[in-house]
């Protein structure tokens, strides 16, 4: 089986945001990249699954040169080799168009990624990867076997959990728990070194670009209303929250 998980570098989630260039850029300085949470999670599993059945595994990121440990920490934690295409991951469509062409040109039997990135958090990739190559995508992706050419899912629906069977090639998005993060060895760290990482150009054009970011507004300050005062609250969650 031939395994392409898709990797997005993302800040960690505990970096402090801010905008340069008149807020018409990311300040990446001092900030800290790491994979994508949902996709560690995607890599964790890809890898058992390596492990179960045979085949190989492919990691994927779309970025520029300084995505390059967090791709090398993929193939430290199990990958056999990466592919990162030389763009900027400007908007989900474009980041979807490489993850097909480089899809179809391998002929990959199964695509993960994670549900979604947390920078962004579009959740959309996924649905339109599959589109494009005309296959099945599911999303979000809680637990993942496979059975010969039939993978057996279950994902999280609204009210309750729902269980699938769908026949490969298939492009999933996936959560916790469907595996535990996995934390690369020494072993793993130093054979990383001599593994491939193929370096392509991107196709295709960016079809959006940003013209501004903005920080999201400061809370407010918490109003207390003494419990023996719920009228008061109801007259503030109708006048201010406007919520009744």
């Amino acid at each position: 089986m031939k395994i392409l998980v898709c990797i997005s570098s993302v800040p960690d989630t505990t970096a402090k945001i801010s905008f340069s260039d008149n807020n018409t850029s990311f300040n990446k300085e001092g900030v800290a990249l790491i994979i994508g949470p949902y996709d560690d999670y995607a890599l964790a599993r890809a890898v058992e699954l390596k492990e179960e059945s045979g085949g190989t595994l492919t990691v994927l990121n779309v970025g520029t040169s300084e995505t390059e440990p967090q791709i090398r920490k993929a193939l430290a934690i199990g990958a056999d080799d990466a592919i990162r295409v030389d763009a900027e991951p400007t908007d989900s469509f474009f980041v979807a168009e490489q993850i097909a062409h480089i899809a179809k040109e391998g002929n990959y039997d199964l695509i993960m990624m994670g549900r979604e990135t947390t920078d962004y958090n579009s959740g959309v990739v996924h649905g339109i990867v599959g589109q494009i190559l005309g296959i099945p995508s599911l999303s979000p992706v809680m637990e993942l076997t496979i059975e010969g050419n039939t993978a057996k899912i279950s994902r999280e629906i609204e009210g309750g959990k729902e269980k699938l069977e769908a026949s490969l090639p298939l492009v999933l998005g996936c959560q916790e728990p469907i595996a535990e993060w996995k934390i690369a060895n020494m072993r793993g760290i130093m054979s990383a070194r001599k593994k491939p990482l193929n370096v392509v150009p991107p196709v295709g054009e960016a079809l959006t670009s940003v013209t501004n970011y903005s920080m999201p507004p400061e809370k407010g300050a918490c109003k207390m209303i003494p419990a023996e005062e719920a009228e008061a609250l109801i007259e503030l969650l109708r006048k201010e929250a406007k919520v009744i």
